[in-house]
């Protein structure tokens, strides 16, 4: 029993402690429906206490996403116990750190704020009070969080920031956690957080979803960056970074709802669904019509049932995660897989092009224009002569040998390698296999290049995220495929296959995409990319066709952005090791780094070959901010 009369009782105060003292995990029920739950042994507790005189969404997640906090009823204080078992975790954590930190957080008064000229309601600005006692201490501490919760922007606004110096730095109406001579006594530092309310409607009380989940996700960063200062400046801790604070387990629920998420996911091939059963009948029937007859596509028929999906990814409640970084994650993926499933009930009519830039977007102008530069300039360096050529049954051959060596590294490495008669010339990664179209004709100077494409980009990442607790990472986060095609696409670069012949081809997808979106025809596309760009007739119905396919696909627009985005990323400074672990977007490489940071996700088992040949990292190392994509054919082209 954790009560005894609706008290702490000191065996439960025992067994905390002693739990703390070995450096284990604590979740341990309070009075009073209260929680504390420690990660680990860490220098910090964040508190709430329910105020029992009023309604107060929102404001328990601010501290319940941080790996030490304790909830309680906002009368719990005037119970024997709550006090004593602070005051005893703080003094275990002393005994082993130095120091230790309590950070209690509430939220100010709800008010409605209206325009004094006309009198309209405005949207709050987010606003801060930090609540030290007499000296001003722990002064490192306090500017820390002070100079990030000025950073936490809510309606487009920064926040404000006050800093009080008061002896009282707890909520109105409720008593001290610990008194000031007992802080003082044992080595503790008590700091108050009060938070205006800007994630709840001022009148009923009810959350703003949005809001909460993107100010739930700011106030978190900002609790842990002065968290990390207060270990490095006041405990004998030493975190690599603020990351690692965080939470190192996943709960239950979070990995419920990641296993729902990922097993829906894999219900349906998606670009499987939406790639036509019959492109090589009607590439022949397209000939001999003179290329001017559009040509019919057929499709694979559903076997499931579009509606009955949507159902059962409604009823996954990501809203309910009180991570609010992984809330977030969730929440995305459960709109585009929304998304894709409407895609899938409207393929082959014109409800589908719409779905298709809600989830791949259309193309930018400056995509575009870029796109236009490489057939421009690369309109001269097409191989000339005859190529040697290798089959399906050749390719696939060269790539279980390849596979080969990923099963040697790691047993989780299952992929497998089919040829396929209903799928046209070409390659597809669908789930962990590679499938290859019969009438597949690839150019043995290019074979190692989409090798390392298909399956040391990714395969290698839908293995490596199934080796990781979430197991979204190996079916993809929400808008992954830009990055994917991008890494994919550079390492066709890092191994010196990535030809002037390859980057036309990436190029024309772009525009044959944006020419989609206009609303040009099959037929006007097809003939454009022959005659004013120069494409043999079977690579521009090739070309085409992706794009056209299921009713309008923008997503091959996605290579040359990806690839760009690479060069974004790896000329600030970023890192390839992250982009390994998974299938991830760019904006998620935050989040994955806090994740490794703090241990909740593993280092990846595979890593790709090509990144310990000595040309790949000297090609790697030359990547700097001012390299731009038709540097990389250049390069490439000086090294032949």
């Amino acid at each position: 029993m954790n009560s005894e009369d609706g008290r702490i009782t000191s065996q439960v105060i025992e067994d905390v402690c002693a739990r703390l003292r070995e450096n284990k995990r604590i979740q341990q029920p309070l009075p009073g429906g209260g929680m504390l739950q420690m990660d680990r042994l860490l220098p910090f507790l964040c508190v709430y206490r329910r105020n029992p005189t009023r309604r107060d969404e929102g404001t328990s997640k601010l501290v319940m996403s941080e790996a030490s906090y304790l909830c309680a009823p906002g009368n719990a204080v005037q119970r024997s116990g709550l006090r004593e078992l602070i005051r005893e975790i703080a003094k275990t954590a002393i005994d082993r750190l130095g120091s230790f930190l309590i950070m209690e957080i509430w939220s100010g008064e709800d008010r409605v704020e209206t325009d004094e000229v006309t009198g309209e309601l405005c949207l709050p600005r987010a606003m801060f009070q930090i609540l030290a006692r007499r000296p001003y201490r722990p002064q490192g501490t306090v500017a820390t969080l002070e100079f990030a919760l000025q950073r936490v922007r809510v309606h487009r606004r920064a926040a404000k920031v006050e800093i009080k110096m008061v002896a009282e730095n707890h909520p109105n109406g409720m008593k001290e956690l610990m008194s000031e001579a007992v802080e003082t006594q044992i080595g503790c530092h008590v700091m108050g957080l009060e938070v205006r309310p800007v994630y709840r409607d001022p009148e009923t009380g009810e959350l703003y979803d949005r809001i909460s989940r993107s100010f739930g996700r700011q106030v978190s960063h900002a609790l842990k960056k002065s968290f990390f200062v207060f270990a490095l400046t006041r405990t004998e801790m030493r975190p690599e970074h603020y990351h690692a604070l965080g939470t190192s387990r996943l709960s239950m629920q979070i990995l419920t709802i990641d296993r729902k998420l990922a097993e829906l996911s894999r219900e349906f091939k998606f670009l499987l669904l939406v790639t036509p059963i019959n492109a090589e009948r009607s590439w022949n029937s397209f000939v001999e019509s003179g290329y001017h007859k559009p040509p019919s596509f057929e499709y694979r028929p559903l076997d499931q049932d579009p509606l009955l999906l949507k159902r059962r990814l409604m009823n996954i409640h990501a809203e309910r995660v009180d991570n609010p970084t992984l809330a977030h994650v969730f929440r995305q993926t459960q709109l585009e897989l929304d998304r894709q499933i409407t895609m899938l009930a409207d393929i082959d009519t014109d409800r589908f092009l719409p779905g298709s830039l809600q989830v791949f977007d259309r193309v930018a102008p400056k995509l575009r224009d870029l796109a236009r530069d490489i057939l421009s300039n690369l309109a001269d360096l097409e191989p000339v002569g005859e190529v040697e050529m290798m089959d399906a049954n050749q390719f696939a051959e060269f790539a279980d040998k390849e596979i080969q060596y990923y099963r040697d590294q790691s047993p989780l490495f299952a992929a497998n390698v089919t040829i396929r008669d209903d799928i046209f010339s070409g390659l597809l990664v669908a789930g962990g296999d590679l499938l290859i179209g019969r009438q597949t004709r690839i150019a043995k100077s290019r074979a190692e290049a989409l090798l390392q494409h298909e399956v040391g980009t990714h395969l290698v990442t839908y293995f490596n995220g199934s080796a990781q607790p979430l197991r979204l990472l190996q079916v993809g986060l929400a808008g992954y495929d830009a990055l994917q095609e991008g890494l994919a696409v550079f390492a066709e670069y890092l191994v010196g296959g990535l030809s002037a012949g390859r980057m036309r081809t990436l190029a024309a997808r772009v525009i044959a995409a944006d020419q989609l979106v206009q609303g040009l025809s099959f037929l006007e596309v097809f003939s454009q990319l022959v005659e004013a760009f120069g494409f043999e007739p079977r690579t521009a119905y090739t070309i085409t066709l992706r794009v056209f396919r299921g009713g309008g696909l923008t997503k091959d627009a996605l290579y040359l952005q990806g690839l760009v985005k690479i060069l974004d990323y790896l000329g600030s400074g970023g890192d390839l090791e992250p982009l390994m672990v998974g299938k991830m977007a760019v904006q998620h490489v935050p989040i994955i780094r806090e994740l490794l940071l703090c241990g909740v996700l593993r280092t990846p088992p595979l890593r790709p070959k090509y990144l310990d040949t000595p040309a790949a990292r000297d090609r790697l190392a030359k990547i700097n901010p001012d390299t731009t994509v038709l540097d990389l054919i250049s390069k490439t082209r000086r090294e032949l």
